[in-house]
C-alpha cells in the first residue's frame, strides 16, 4: 500500500510544469479566436472613447475630406446613414457589408456603359473604408476591429475608352462647330481638352487668373487636389482670353473662365448636351458612349506613341503612388518643356517653352 501511494505521488506533474503551459496555450488560443489582445485585458475599458454611430461620425468625416471626395462618396454615405445611422461603427459585420454592397449593385442605375453595377459596389466599399480609416486615425477603433478591411472590393474591369481616330476627331469638331446654339463655346471646349488633355473638372475650375499669357501655360486644378501648369498653344491662349473678355469673365479674375453668352458659368450639363447632340449626327458616339474624357485618351495615346511614356505621364498630370515605386521614373521624369515640345508637335505651333 505504501509502495502504491508513493508511486502515484511521484507520477504527479509539479506545479508550474507542462500542465500550466498547456493551460496558457489554451487560453491564448481562445483569446485569438475571440480577437482579443491579451494586452487589452490589462487596460481599463473606461479608458476607451465611446464608439460613435454612423449618423454621428459621417458628418465629421464629411467636414474633414476634400469637396471632391465628399461629392464622390456623398450618395453612398447618405445610404449608409439611412440604413445604419443608429448603429455604431463596430456593429456591422463583413457579411452585412457584402450584403449591403450586393443590394447597391443590384439597384444601380443601368446606362449604356454600365457593367452590372460593379463600379457602384466598388465605390460603396471605398466610401465605407474612408469612414473606417478616419475612425482608426482617431483611435476610435483598432485596425483588427475594422470590418471594411476584411471586405474585398469587386475586381475592377479594364476601361472601354480608347483613342479616337483622326477621322473621328475631324467629324466631332465639324459637327460641334456647325450645330447647336453656341458652336463657339463647344469648339473651344473641344480644343481645350484636346490640347491639354485636361479632365472636365479641370476645365470647369479654370479661372482667368490661371492663364500665364507670357509662357502659354494654364493652371489646372483637378481631382485629389492635384495641380499643374499645362502648356497650351498661343492660338488657344488667345481664344481663352477673347472668350473671357466677351463673356464677362475677364472682370472676375477668380471666377470661372468658361461661360455661356449670358455670362453664367457653364456646368457639367453643357458637356452632356454637347455629346448628346453630336450623337444625333454621329451614331458611333452614342454607341460607344463617348465623352470629353475620350479626348484625354486620344491626346495621351498620341503623345505616348510619339514621345514615350515619361512625357505622356507628365502630360497627363499623373502624380500617383506608383511614381515612388518605380525608381526609373525618378531619373526619366519629364519636365514642362518636354510637355511643351510634344504640344508643339501636336498643334504645329511653336511654344515659348519647347526645346
Amino acid at each position: 500500500m505504501t509502495q502504491f501511494t508513493s508511486s502515484a505521488t511521484s507520477s504527479e506533474v509539479p506545479v508550474g510544469g507542462a500542465a500550466d503551459r498547456e493551460v496558457v496555450a489554451a487560453a491564448r488560443m481562445l483569446l485569438a479566436r475571440m480577437n482579443v489582445d491579451p494586452a487589452d485585458l490589462m487596460a481599463d475599458p473606461a479608458d476607451r472613447p465611446p464608439v460613435p454611430t454612423f449618423e454621428e461620425y459621417i458628418s465629421q468625416v464629411e467636414a474633414a475630406v476634400s469637396p471632391g471626395t465628399a461629392k464622390t462618396y456623398g450618395s453612398y454615405w447618405n445610404r449608409i446613414r439611412a440604413k445604419w445611422g443608429s448603429r455604431t461603427l463596430l456593429e456591422p459585420t463583413p457579411t452585412e457589408i457584402k450584403q449591403f454592397a450586393e443590394d447597391i449593385k443590384a439597384n444601380a442605375v443601368q446606362r449604356r456603359n454600365s457593367r452590372g453595377g460593379r463600379g457602384t459596389a466598388e465605390n460603396f466599399i471605398a466610401a465605407l473604408r474612408c469612414i473606417y480609416r478616419h475612425a482608426e486615425d482617431d483611435e476610435l477603433i483598432k485596425p483588427d476591429e475594422n470590418p471594411a478591411r476584411r471586405t474585398a472590393k469587386p475586381r475592377r474591369q479594364g476601361s472601354v475608352r480608347h483613342a479616337l481616330s483622326a477621322t473621328q476627331m475631324s467629324e466631332v469638331n465639324f459637327y460641334a462647330g456647325t450645330t447647336g446654339d453656341d458652336p463657339e463655346l463647344d469648339t473651344l471646349l473641344l480644343r481645350l481638352h484636346t490640347e491639354s488633355a485636361c479632365r472636365t473638372g479641370g476645365a470647369l475650375a479654370l479661372r482667368p487668373r490661371d492663364l500665364n499669357t507670357d509662357q502659354c501655360l494654364i493652371y489646372l486644378r483637378e481631382k485629389d487636389g492635384t495641380a499643374r501648369w499645362q502648356p497650351v498653344s498661343r492660338s488657344l491662349m488667345t481664344a481663352l482670353l477673347d472668350h473671357a473678355e466677351a463673356r464677362g469673365a475677364a472682370g472676375d479674375p477668380s471666377g470661372q473662365l468658361l461661360r455661356y453668352r449670358n455670362g453664367n458659368p457653364i456646368t457639367h450639363r453643357r458637356y452632356d448636351h454637347l455629346w448628346v447632340r453630336l450623337g444625333r449626327y454621329l451614331p458611333w458616339i452614342t454607341t460607344l458612349n463617348v465623352s470629353a474624357h475620350w479626348l484625354r485618351h486620344t491626346t495621351l495615346t498620341w503623345v505616348e506613341r510619339n514621345f514615350g511614356f515619361a512625357i505622356a505621364h507628365a502630360y497627363a498630370g499623373h502624380f500617383d503612388e506608383g511614381d515612388t515605386k518605380n525608381a526609373t521614373m525618378t531619373y526619366v521624369k519629364a519636365a514642362v518643356h518636354d510637355v511643351a515640345t510634344a504640344l508643339s508637335a501636336l498643334t504645329g505651333e511653336p511654344h515659348p517653352l519647347a526645346a
